[in-house]
């Protein structure tokens, strides 16, 4: 240990200094996740033979909004497709998808969830709930009992994911069955470790 981090520890403690670390580590994080998307935006670009505008404006929005993407593939995509549309240059999907391993529908999901956080217009996260149950087709109780434990966690659900934490409740709704885990995330558009990740940080 540094004498700066034994003098951070006496003076603030030994929850300032964790806290200092998560900072850190998820600021790293992100930087990691943007510049891994930013990898596949312009390979992506270059196979398609979009001009470099329709890349950097897709990096825009990839950046403002990095936390809404769940799958590096169909983020890298889906922000090609609507940067080209925005710019009044619009592609068929299929230029991008000839250049990509990414699944259709996880590109027009991802695609609707930049659409909707760049204009402002997130549904409650109870919509997002409903969808990825009806999607696993999960009954009504399992819904209420995602809901409650959302309710439960509000502070260490803020900011995130919404299709992720829909999923991860349902999990813990369904009492962490693995076969379920898998499901949820395939109908939530997510990764089977973003899901268990978010579920980590919640009290069922």
């Amino acid at each position: 240990m540094s004498k700066t981090e034994i003098g951070v520890r006496m003076e603030h403690g030994t929850r300032w200094l964790a806290l200092a670390g998560f900072n850190r580590d998820t600021l790293h994080g992100r930087e990691m996740r943007l510049a891994s998307i930013g990898a596949e935006v312009s390979r992506v670009r270059e196979c398609a033979g979009a001009p470099h505008r329709v890349a950097e404006a897709a990096m825009a929005l990839v950046r403002r909004h990095v936390h809404d993407l769940e799958g590096l593939s169909a983020g890298a995509v889906a922000a090609l497709w609507l940067a080209a549309r925005n710019l009044g240059e619009p592609r068929p999907l299929r230029d991008f998808l000839r250049c990509s391993r990414a699944d259709r529908s996880a590109v027009r999901r991802a695609a609707w969830r930049l659409n909707e956080a760049a204009r402002g217009r997130r549904p409650p996260l109870e919509e997002y709930v409903k969808a990825v149950a009806a999607r696993a087709g999960l009954p009504a109780p399992v819904v209420r009992r995602a809901l409650e434990i959302l309710a439960g966690n509000r502070r260490a659900v803020a900011g995130r994911n919404p299709w992720v934490l829909a999923a991860a409740s349902l999990w813990l709704a369904t009492y962490k069955e693995y076969g379920m885990l898998i499901r949820l995330a395939e109908a939530a558009g997510a990764t089977v470790e973003g899901v268990k990740n978010a579920a980590r940080r919640m009290r069922a």
